[in-house]
């Protein structure tokens, strides 16, 4: 039976953190679930370094959302994997979120979390405490307030959780990630 994962995001997903690990698992043939607040088209967004001090935003492609939070079973998933962007600081306030990424943490399932990803975590901090993780720089604070260790590099892996600093580092990320799924 093929592995299924599941993507949970919204509205404001950077396109790169998204569209790379989905269309990464669809190629190793594993089942590519998204899931954010509603089924719908959700729209991307482009991050970039362009002179400024941080990063600029621009609009991306669309991209179709299969579930919503509320259908999810995390119990038929065999990971988990979080994207950046701007939608990490709006989704973990949904009520389902927890319940899904909790039973990943607990069940031992990877994780993978990229870039902003950090701020949807904070939602289950007690299962971050005494943990390693990177994250895109300006989420430092949120790693260190869930009690983890912010790791300085760019790719790490701490037991089930493979974090990313940002979408420059999706290859490795991804590598890691599918190593972990695939010795499941």
């Amino acid at each position: 039976m093929p592995k299924k994962v599941l993507l949970i995001t919204g509205d404001a997903v950077e396109a790169l953190e998204v569209y790379y690990p989905y269309y990464r698992l669809l190629e190793e043939g594993v089942e590519a679930v998204i899931a954010a607040p509603s089924v719908k088209k959700l729209h991307t967004v482009v991050h970039d370094f362009t002179g400024w001090d941080t990063y600029t935003e621009k609009p991306g492609y669309l991209i179709e959302a299969h579930a919503a939070f509320e259908q999810v079973q995390p119990e038929v998933f065999d990971g988990l994997i979080i994207p950046g962007g701007r939608a990490p600081e709006y989704i973990r306030l949904h009520p389902e979120v927890p319940r899904i990424v909790r039973h990943f943490f607990a069940a031992g399932k990877p994780v993978g979390a990229i870039c902003h990803a950090a701020q949807v975590l904070e939602v289950v901090r007690d299962l971050l405490q005494g943990r390693e993780m990177t994250a895109y720089i300006a989420c430092k604070p949120s790693v260190e307030g869930m009690g983890a260790r912010y790791v300085e590099k760019t790719l790490h892996v701490d037991g089930n959780l493979v974090s990313g600093h940002a979408w420059p580092d999706l290859p490795g990320f991804m590598r890691e990630f599918l190593r972990l799924l695939n010795h499941r």
